[in-house]
């Protein structure tokens, strides 16, 4: 086991010795109590809802995290002024704001009377956003409307915050504040960095808030970039932002820098995988559950709340005061980034390439991402922090508040724990594998976000599983959700007494059982060859007991180490199967019964029967080796 506490101490002072930030004299404040954070919400992709009423979870989740109002995306789809009646509808009912994003992939900058009449169509309803008594209205892109006719023909009483670019030498006199679309670093030209070419994405604050010369600028927060769409569609495009730690940081930056308006990017673009939002909030399938699917970013969002609310406060750094419970908020991709997926993968032939985004293989910028776990501790008070990813076990010393540390990514299971005081406070093990393969055979840069407590169960509906299979290449995948309802173990109690690394718990009377593997693994990622030494304590005989511990080989190794854990080790003691128990003690409760019936993947022998039943039953199905009975 390695043990490192100076990874967050240097972590912060990476975030504080960053590009450094515009000053405070260079932001336009009124005062902290109109600040305002503001989720991008794309219209678009819900034509199917039928009711104000079908808003109201995503209204009710956002208020509760301290959201203020949706920037609804709108092009010009014939069934736009019907969802922005509902929207503005459960606004209104759930005492939530709204305003209109008008998108000019699909306006026209010639359009600017049309625009400002669908300005006044619903500037005066209740669920609309005001700001000094004015219609807050704002854009994706736009240079170059005509600012001054747009808000003649919606009546003049307009505050019009468009995302328009200062680089483009666009006149912004008429503008009254800006928002900054970029929250991802870059190369200036809508692309991953290079070499030569970084533009951080402070660089593009400083950019705008220059420009904006003391008017409200809103900032971009994102957690995330990754789109993978091949000739199936007419919008091919298939590059990748560095996102890794970005969420993390840019809400520690955000603090710091103390802008009028944050914008999160976004609250349901699972197309670009920036989604904080629920899988499950109803939407149409553009093509993207082909990554999205069992991929649940629900996570992003409880790391943004304590940052939201200290922004809210004026705040220009989180303290534990902010954080009403101890979390732990994981996230990583779920295969390496040189896999080699060219034979299955979606973008392997030419496309409509009109737009410059579209790459074949793997998505540009992909040497940009990290082979890594990451995780945020959200605490309390100070802890210890486990994370072990495959055969890569680190543990780390975590302060009060909110610290980040990084694990080089494992194949297999994920799991987490927080300790305090020599007591468990949280445990589990992530629904989702990391595997030595490729994700329904095509690139998947798309990241799972968990989180400890476990969040709720968030699968896809039916309706935005329709393009699933749409280019897939495999037959081995299904447009089902197949992640279990719970990823949470029951708290173990550690005795007390001081953990040294690599024996037992001192202090307590225990029995230690010691084994240690060498785990190589044969990629030509960054992955690690490792000699990983484990250590288990029981009050009890390492042979006699329940068996609350196991492995088994290959493909087995997930299923192995879950069912093990709550005493069905099929293989040990002389019984027929492929896993063997690695440790032993008092049985372990299961986590509760999904109802889930599992079955081994076609192809797969009998030997997984049982595991397959017993993992699927209890919550953990990996897709690498069982499904979903229909």
């Amino acid at each position: 086991m390695k043990v490192s506490s100076a990874f967050a101490a240097t972590l912060s002072a990476i975030i504080a010795a960053c590009s450094a930030l515009p000053s405070d004299s260079m932001v336009s404040r009124r005062s902290t109590s109109d600040r305002l954070v503001f989720a991008h919400f794309m219209v678009g992709i819900v034509s199917d809802r039928t009711s104000a009423s079908d808003y109201d979870a995503d209204m009710q989740r956002a208020k509760a995290y301290g959201i203020d109002a949706f920037a609804l995306n709108i092009g010009t789809d014939t069934f736009s002024d019907q969802q922005l009646g509902y929207a503005y509808e459960s606004a209104a009912n759930n005492d939530m704001k709204v305003f209109i994003s008008f998108d000019f992939n699909w306006w026209s900058t010639s359009q600017a009377t049309e625009i400002g009449q669908k300005i006044a169509q619903y500037g005066s309803l209740a669920g609309q956003l005001m700001y000094d008594d004015k219609i807050f209205v704002s854009s994706f892109a736009g240079d170059g409307v005509d600012v001054a006719a747009l808000k003649s023909a919606a009546g003049g009483n307009v505050f019009f915050a468009p995302n328009f670019h200062p680089s483009y030498g666009t006149d912004l006199s008429d503008v009254d504040g800006l928002l900054n679309w970029m929250g991802w670093p870059s190369n200036g030209n809508n692309k991953a960095p290079t070499a030569g070419a970084n533009v951080t994405v402070e660089e593009g604050d400083e950019e705008y808030i220059t420009a904006l010369d003391g008017k409200p600028y809103i900032a971009p927060a994102s957690p995330w970039f990754s789109t993978h769409f091949g000739p199936e569609v007419t919008y091919s495009k298939n590059w990748v932002f560095p996102s890794d730690l970005l969420f993390y940081q840019r809400w520690n930056d955000l603090l710091t820098l103390g802008p009028q308006f944050i914008e999160v990017v976004t609250w349901n673009d699972y197309g670009e995988s920036h989604y904080v939002g629920p899988l499950n909030s109803p939407h149409t399938d553009d093509g993207s559950s082909r990554w999205a699917n069992d991929m649940p970013h629900d996570g992003w969002l409880d790391l943004a709340k304590p940052y939201i609310a200290a922004f809210h406060d004026g705040a220009t750094s989180l303290s534990s005061s902010y954080i009403t419970e101890d979390q732990l908020i994981y996230w990583y991709r779920p295969q390496p980034r040189l896999m080699d997926c060219d034979a299955t993968d979606t973008c392997m032939v030419a496309a409509n390439n009109d737009t410059g985004n579209y790459f074949e293989g793997r998505p540009n910028g992909w040497e940009s991402m990290e082979d890594a776990v990451f995780v945020v501790a959200l605490l309390q008070s100070a802890g210890t922090v486990q994370v072990t990813s495959g055969p890569n076990t680190e543990t780390f010393d975590a302060p009060a508040g909110a610290s980040a540390f990084q694990v080089p990514m494992g194949f297999g299971p994920q799991s987490f724990s927080l300790s305090r005081d020599g007591e468990t406070v949280l445990s589990g093990t992530s629904l989702k594998d990391i595997i030595d393969g490729c994700v329904c055979g095509i690139y998947n840069f798309n990241a799972y976000v968990g989180s400890l407590p476990a969040t709720f169960s968030d699968p896809l509906e039916p309706p935005s599983l329709n393009a699933f299979s749409e280019g897939l290449k495999v037959s081995t995948c299904s447009a089902t959700p197949s992640l279990g309802l719970t990823s949470t173990t029951p708290p173990e109690t550690i005795p007390t007494g001081t953990i040294t690394p690599g024996s037992a718990i001192t202090g307590a009377a225990t029995t230690t059982s010691t084994i240690s593997t060498t785990s190589t693994i044969s990629t030509t990622s960054t992955f690690i060859s490792t000699t990983t030494t484990t250590t288990s304590s029981a009050a009890t005989s390492t042979t006699t007991g329940t068996c609350i511990a196991g492995t088994g080989p290959d493909n087995y190794s997930g299923l192995c180490s879950f069912c093990c854990n709550y005493g069905y080790c099929p293989g040990s003691d002389g019984s027929a199967g492929p896993c063997t128990c690695t440790a032993y003690g008092d049985p372990v409760p299961t986590p509760p019964v999904t109802g889930t019936v599992g079955v081994p993947l076609d192809g797969e022998g009998d030997s997984y029967l049982g595991l397959c039943s017993f993992a699927c039953n209890h919550g953990y199905c990996p897709s690498t080796a069982c499904q979903v009975e229909s």
